[in-house]
């Protein structure tokens, strides 16, 4: 339990200069981590907040490092993107040197993509190394948990009976013969083999269509790493098309989700018709395609005409969901009146955290009520 100096200090921590007279005195580290926070937080205009650091990149550095020193890691997140937000430190990542004292993160990738066409080539391959950490920690993290629930849908939505040996289920086939086990010779007689789908045939089509513009930035991050692991199941085609106002096929650089991320460009407007048109030419086999469109709808193109798009790929059998966001940001603002209009057409709209799209893609491979399922999942704000 904390002790009253202990609230007392931590008072002083976080109201910095500001606490007053009567505010207890620090010491120690204690010292050092309010000169950190007060180079950050303390004053009101820009100009007094950069009083700690000012334009030096020794400066920045040696800051970059004390966070480091006197926060854990989600902390020292918040605070360096409060930095990038607050003193204006963008332009500092343009260097190598600030570049390896940063703790990278999503929102740190975000930046790094939205400065790929300015960053000189000096600072490239550091920005590369640091998306790619960012990167294997996602996919370590979120990898397996989605190739389980696409595969487990995969294996309960289709069976092949009569496999070959190199694509039989061994678990399912030794689960479906245990009545026909030979004790004097301990063995089971695998009358029924249970398989997947023909090698080399895909099961289910997925599209991921992903708005690039700057405010869908961490959506853009999560979704293509989403994307790579999907293209890493056999049992599934996956697509991944970017799009402003334009349209960029991604889906050849999928085996490497880094290059994905480079070949997007964050910023600038936003035509979703124009992306739904070119997803329209990637739709084979309707019934069995998963649409993915990840947007927060805000159609800078003709909006009559994307409604109406959407409507003909739901109306040919296309399972199509909109995620307004891809990310653990909270409530993202969106398009009401748009959503509104994909709902009444019988695509959901909700926003999704990287946690909850494996259950997502799950729940389209067995074809449930996407929108039921973004209520139970996600509350009253799906719609």
């Amino acid at each position: 339990m904390s002790t009253p100096e202990d609230k007392l200090r931590r008072w002083r921590l976080a109201l910095g200069a500001d606490a007053g007279p009567q505010a207890v005195s620090l010491s120690g580290d204690d010292v050092g981590m309010d000169r950190t926070l007060a180079a950050l937080y303390d004053g009101q205009n820009s100009e007094k907040r950069q009083g700690g650091l000012g334009s030096s990149a020794p400066n920045v550095a040696r800051w970059l490092g004390d966070i480091r020193q006197y926060f854990p890691s989600d902390v020292v997140q918040v605070m360096q993107k409060d930095a990038l937000e607050r003193l204006g430190l963008t332009r500092m990542l343009l260097e190598p040197e600030m570049l390896r004292a940063v703790e990278p993160d999503v929102h740190l990738v975000a930046t790094l993509l939205s400065l790929n066409r300015v960053m000189p080539s000096k600072t490239k391959e550091t920005a590369r190394q640091v998306v790619r950490k960012v990167v294997q920690d996602l996919e370590k993290k979120l990898g397996e948990p989605l190739r389980q629930a696409v595969t487990g849908s995969l294996n309960r939505a289709m069976r092949n009976r009569r496999p070959r040996h190199n694509e039989i289920d061994w678990l399912r086939t030794i689960r479906a013969n245990l009545r026909h086990y030979q004790a004097e010779y301990q063995t089971i007689v695998p009358h029924t083999r249970i398989g997947f789908g023909r090698k080399g045939q895909s099961l289910k089509d997925i599209v991921l269509c992903i708005d690039q513009s700057g405010s869908m930035a961490p959506s853009v991050v999560y979704a293509s790493v989403m994307g790579a692991v999907l293209a890493s199941i056999k049992a599934v085609s996956t697509s991944v098309v970017v799009f402003d106002t334009a349209v960029v096929d991604l889906t050849h650089l999928l085996s490497d989700p880094v290059e994905v991320l480079f070949g997007t460009q964050l910023g600038g407007g936003t035509d979703i018709n124009k992306a739904l048109a070119y997803c329209q030419g990637l739709v084979r086999r309707p019934q069995d395609t998963i649409f993915v469109l990840i947007s927060d709808l805000y159609e800078g193109g003709n909006n009559a005409e994307m409604i109406r798009r959407a409507a003909t790929l739901k109306q040919s059998g296309v399972n199509m969901v909109a995620l307004l966001a891809l990310d653990d940001n909270g409530a993202p603002s969106y398009d009401h009146r748009n959503a509104e209009q994909f709902a009444a057409l019988g695509i959901p709209s909700f926003a999704c955290t990287p946690n909850l799209f494996p259950d997502l893609m799950a729940a389209a491979i067995k074809k449930q009520d996407l929108a039921q399922w973004g209520a139970q999942h996600l509350g009253k704000d799906a719609k």
